[in-house]
């Protein structure tokens, strides 16, 4: 009888692992590629949410709804999930609540009902990195989709997402009283040279018209934390050598726009998807800096063969900033 009932119970789990790995396409490098399906309509829209699990407080809530109303309106394609996916310390275990009180029962709106794909923050690394990673997860919920490190492929764009909190010497040598999960990360100098590689390969390869890659840590930022010169100096140099057009982040509780004078990448911040800090800035160049905002809010991209298209909204919709990135790097204006 007791046999009888594990394998009624594995069944499930197994057809939901063997999903899972379909829809993943073998690479020439090390990262999973994920295909994301094409719609008929002439742009990917998606939106940028980072450091939002609190189980509703510090505005959550009030974001999530207005992710549903402007999903709704965008017909969006996916949500991207720039970490820091649930305070303060990780997920326990595949059976924590705070799985469904920051995620599962947070963003309802039937706009939002569309893939999440995330990526890992340093919040993250403090719990059970194992728990967000494992297909059971999806299993809950088949909008989750988590990995350290891998490639989203839109057609028109492919997403890198790349598992920056390992960089961060910091976490390894002063971790205070914090305890990071670091299992399948050691030794960690050689886990980043390979993802490096990994990287600057898929990066290589890319024949798409837009590269953008995804990571929790800031690489420039006038935030909180600022700059993060790992990032700065070990993945900056392979951003520029393959044209990648933006990085994405969140880790500063902030939406932030900054626009490279040397490289003309756009490094764009989306943290503000619950706890954010007032009034915590740094100096930044005016002629780089096209926003700062200190409060909750999301980012919307739109984005065509010629043009992305970004907008930030705070907690109760209201637009912030509006950007057009061109192809030709040369035209990039307001909307």
């Amino acid at each position: 009888m007791a046999s009888s009932l594990n394998q009624r119970m594995l069944f499930p789990l197994m057809f939901v692992i063997g999903m899972f790995c379909l829809m993943v396409t073998p690479s020439i490098a090390e990262l999973p590629i994920f295909k994301h399906p094409p719609k008929k309509q002439q742009s990917l829209n998606i939106l940028v949410l980072g450091d939002w699990g609190r189980k509703g407080t510090y505005n959550q809530s009030l974001v999530a709804n207005q992710m549903g109303i402007v999903g709704e309106k965008l017909d969006i394609d996916f949500v991207i999930s720039t970490g820091d996916n649930f305070y303060e310390d990780g997920l326990k275990g595949v059976d924590d609540p705070a799985f469904y009180q920051s995620f599962v029962d947070m963003y309802t709106a039937p706009s939002l009902q569309k893939t999440w794909y995330t990526v890992l923050g340093n919040h993250d690394y403090r719990g059970d990195v194992g728990a967000q990673l494992s297909p059971i997860l999806k299993q809950k919920d088949s909008r989750w989709l988590c990995m350290r490190s891998f490639i989203l492929d839109g057609e028109i764009v492919e997403f890198f997402f790349v598992d920056t909190t390992p960089f961060v010497e910091e976490y390894f040598t002063d971790p205070g009283e914090h305890t990071y999960d670091w299992e399948g990360v050691l030794p960690r100098l050689a886990y980043h040279s390979e993802l490096l590689k990994d990287v600057d390969l898929a990066l290589a390869q890319s024949k798409a018209k837009w590269k953008m890659v995804v990571g929790h840590h800031t690489i420039n930022s006038a935030g909180h934390h600022g700059n993060t010169e790992e990032l700065k100096q070990l993945l900056v140099p392979i951003l520029e050598a393959n044209d990648v057009d933006a990085y994405i982040n969140g880790h500063d509780h902030c939406l932030q726009h900054i626009i490279d004078n040397n490289s003309g990448i756009h490094f764009i911040t989306s943290g503000g998807g619950s706890k954010a800090w007032s009034g915590d800035v740094k100096p930044w160049k005016l002629e780089e800096l096209k926003l700062y905002y200190d409060g909750q809010g999301f980012m919307s991209m739109q984005i065509t063969k010629s043009k992305a298209d970004i907008i930030f909204y705070d907690a109760f919709g209201k637009v912030l900033h509006t950007w057009s990135i061109s192809k030709d790097r040369s035209v990039a204006a307001w909307i």
